[in-house]
């Protein structure tokens, strides 16, 4: 381990990040499980990226078969990508009926800015003010919740996302909601009156690097009321809520009751071969077409296509979207029930299989609670050493993120359920004093 650590840092560099106080090397997996370099065996609480299982056979297969056959670039015709952007569109309201294909979340995001800054004939952004969107240079300028030597972009305004179980815990939520609405207009005036206008507003519909939080009924569809009005398009970004992940819709958007102008989809779409894009309206994709030649040597090949539809595929014949609903009301019910036990944990957060809870320095319900960053990461570590994955997000670190692949199966759910429980109550047992003293 020791030795391959330094064959990294001397070829990658020091900066990419590496998960634990103890790295682990995996060298194989399958399902919602991965085998370490000991034959050790790991649980998957955590990667969205095969978002049907590790290795799934049926995946594997489509993209082997396709390679063996023919891979070219969409400047010659083939059926497969056709059959696929058919399919996933067939997932989409009626008013998004085109997509064009990229490689990552990054490339999509960075290409829905084109069309909003064409469209709009204005540069202005609206984003969260703890987020992240993608790599690229334009996307470093609106990332606020990694850090990027860029810098904020003088076209950039932030909002504060709301969260009814977080920092707004407690206050009205119509309270709540017309204070964030207020903020949304403040951020819209303030870029017309600095002469940027406003292209675009840009969220993850789980609001997940902000920390999962719930927001109030009204608030994204009247920030997107907002941004149209001023002639801006609404951008919903898809790579970590979409394709099922939340359990009630297919698309992170349909819970908030919106159709957005643009979205934008990644990681999760070929279960780990590199496919992204961007669906849209005709009409703008009419728009942008003609003044932009717009070509991507890998986006929409067959093979990508391949593992893309293998994916739907996979989705449909094993109810993935069904199990996932399933599963999240009995992870809820159990992390609400863990709650009881260890007041310093909150409410539940997320939806689907995408999770987690809120770690404070005392009782959560306190009126002086406080993140606590480090016993997350006390968490974190103690899951690790019993074997399943998982992490933490939020503007403090102290969200405990799990969303294991949607192929994990209700005895795993309770196998994860039980790890977590027990990993509560050893960092509660490290404690200064018992829970009931703070």
């Amino acid at each position: 381990m020791t030795d391959l650590m330094t064959r990294r840092f001397d070829t990658l560099g020091p900066y990419s990040p590496l998960f634990y106080d103890r790295p682990i090397e995996f060298v194989r997996a399958e399902g919602v499980w991965l085998t370490d370099v000991n034959g050790d065996r790991y649980l998957d609480g955590y990667n969205n990226v095969p978002h049907v299982g590790h290795a799934h056979p049926r995946v594997v297969a489509a993209i082997a078969e396709q390679a063996a056959t023919l891979n070219i670039h969409t400047r010659y015709l083939n059926d497969r990508v056709v059959d696929y952007a058919e399919r996933l569109l067939a997932t989409f309201d009626d008013a998004i009926d085109r997509i064009v294909f990229t490689n990552s979340g990054s490339e999509s995001n960075d290409l829905a800015f084109r069309i909003a800054t064409q469209h709009s004939g204005a540069p202005g952004i609206l984003i969260s003010d703890f987020s992240y969107h993608g790599h690229t240079q334009a996307l470093a300028r609106v990332t606020t919740g990694l850090r990027a030597h860029e810098g904020l972009g003088g076209h950039v305004r932030t909002l504060r996302v709301p969260d009814l179980d977080g920092q707004d815990r407690g206050l009205p939520a119509d309270a709540v909601l017309a204070a964030a609405l207020r903020e949304a207009d403040e951020a819209i005036a303030a870029l017309q009156a600095d002469g940027h206008g406003v292209a675009a507003v840009l969220f993850d519909s789980l609001f997940s690097t902000e920390g999962l939080n719930r927001v109030p009924s009204g608030f994204v569809s009247g920030l997107a009321d907002r941004v149209r009005r001023a002639g801006g398009l609404v951008i919903a970004d898809e790579v970590q809520s979409g394709f099922g992940r939340t359990g009630r819709s297919f698309w992170g958007h349909g819970n908030h009751g919106i159709v957005p102008d643009l979205v934008t989809m990644g990681k999760p779409m070929g279960n780990g071969h590199p496919l992204g894009g961007v669906a849209l309206p005709a009409a703008l994709l009419d728009e942008f077409g003609p003044r932009n030649m717009y070509f991507n040597t890998f986006g929409g090949n067959p093979v990508s296509a391949a593992a893309g539809l293998a994916v739907l595929d996979v989705l449909r014949d094993e109810r993935l979207v069904e199990r996932a609903h399933a599963n999240g009301r009995v992870i809820r019910d159990a992390l609400a029930a863990l709650g009881s036990e260890h007041p310093w944990i909150g409410v539940p957060k997320g939806d689907g299989l995408f999770f987690g809870v809120e770690v404070y320095d005392r009782p959560a319900a306190a009126a002086d609670a406080l993140p606590d960053p480090a016993r997350t990461k006390a968490v974190v570590e103690a899951m690790r050493d019993r074997h399943v994955l998982i992490s933490r997000i939020g503007r403090h670190d102290s969200v405990l993120k799990m969303r294991p692949p949607l192929a994990i199966e209700p005895p795993d759910v309770h196998l994860l359920l039980a790890a977590f429980s027990d990993a509560l109550t050893e960092v509660e047992g490290r404690a200064n004093a018992p829970i009931s003293a703070f």
